[in-house]
């Protein structure tokens, strides 16, 4: 009898791993939809390619090399098949939820970088980011090892529930590092250095995509309680989804106030940032706030996101379409370091140290 309830959990809890998962590569379709949205018509085709592409060499470089660089298990996943006695899910479902962790952190620099970079060059860095770069920082922190040889994150008091560090900055940061490098869009810029709007070609396909992101959401939160066959887990991923959903709804709203007292009217990309703000927020921590405390935490993503936005394009002239460095880096900083509001055994300088790496 016991072996048998075993092998129940077993079984819920990896096909929750990979539905789950499921849930996760459905935000490809997100990405893929709002950056559509927010370029111009003419570079539609391109960036549409460049999330298909990327999403493909995601999934061969992790499987060739970069799921045994961030847990071991051999290159080509050899071995992974092999079920350890103490296993709760089983290992190819786990590769699965991972593998779409890092096309999602791959899809932050494909709409910061759009109608900029060559589309064989992107692919090019969508290799070493996948398959080395990712993988480093993912083997530094989700799987506890050390830093270079010099310390442990985890002895440091840091934690990253879901990866608004480990997936989000890492993505805004390679970003950011490639809008530097490229520069502005033609026509962004004047030689007085004031700035010109490039509105997006598709506002409705935009909105989808954000929707579609924050269904998404429910997967990538609900997921990495990475269980679902007792009380204990199934009431975890309830209050996971709970207050996933409370802080998109929190940066919405934080963010329409906010631009409505800036300028007078209500501007539809912020209000749409304002939500992927407020769920990049409670990423780092969606399982220890309440109700009212996830959406504050939103709330405060979706204030950071419009200033954040602001300032990068008219003081240092840093040209995102999509708002991606704001979005994923800005307010992945600060879902870092609002774990610690909400869970004690966290602290500020664990939460410095993971956000540096």
């Amino acid at each position: 009898m016991e072996n048998t309830i075993i092998e129940m959990q077993f079984a819920i809890d990896t096909f929750y791993f990979l539905v789950m998962g499921a849930l996760v590569m459905w935000m490809a379709a997100g990405f893929s939809m709002l950056e559509a949205g927010l370029v111009r018509s003419k570079n539609t085709a391109e960036i549409l390619t460049k999330n298909i592409g990327l999403f493909a060499i995601a999934c061969t470089m992790y499987m060739v090399y970069g799921y045994d660089l961030m847990y071991g298990g051999g290159v080509m996943l050899e071995g992974i098949e092999v079920v350890a006695k103490d296993a709760t899910y089983a290992a190819p479902s786990d590769f699965f939820f991972q593998v779409v962790f890092v096309a999602t952190a791959m899809s932050i620099v494909s709409g910061a970088v759009a109608e900029r970079m060559k589309l064989f060059s992107f692919f090019a860095f969508a290799i070493v980011f996948t398959g080395v770069i990712y993988p480093m920082e993912g083997a530094w922190t989700w799987n506890g090892e050390s830093v270079f040889g010099l310390f442990v994150l985890g002895d440091l008091g840091f934690a990253d529930f879901a990866g608004s560090g480990i997936v989000h900055m890492a993505g805004a940061a390679a970003a950011l590092a490639g809008v530097i490098v490229l520069g502005a869009r033609k026509g962004k810029y004047n030689k007085d250095g004031s700035s010109n709007a490039i509105p997006g070609a598709n506002m409705p396909l935009a909105t989808l995509g954000t929707f579609i992101l924050w269904m998404g959401w429910f997967g990538f939160n609900g997921g990495s309680v990475l269980a679902m066959a007792s009380k204990e887990s199934a009431n975890a991923v309830a209050m996971v989804f709970l207050n996933t959903n409370a802080a998109a709804a929190g940066g919405v709203i934080a963010a329409l106030i906010l631009v409505k007292l800036l300028w007078g009217k209500a501007d539809l990309t912020m209000a749409l940032n304002g939500a992927l703000a407020g769920l990049v927020a409670i990423t780092a921590g969606p399982d220890t706030p309440t109700a009212l405390e996830a959406t504050l935490i939103g709330a405060v993503g979706g204030i950071l996101v419009v200033f954040s936005i602001n300032m990068l394009d008219k003081t240092f002239k840093i040209d995102d379409p999509v708002g991606a460095i704001s979005v994923h880096g800005v307010v992945g900083l600060w879902g870092l370091l609002a774990v610690p509001l909400t869970n004690s055994g966290v602290s500020f300088t664990g939460q410095l140290a993971g956000a540096g790496t």
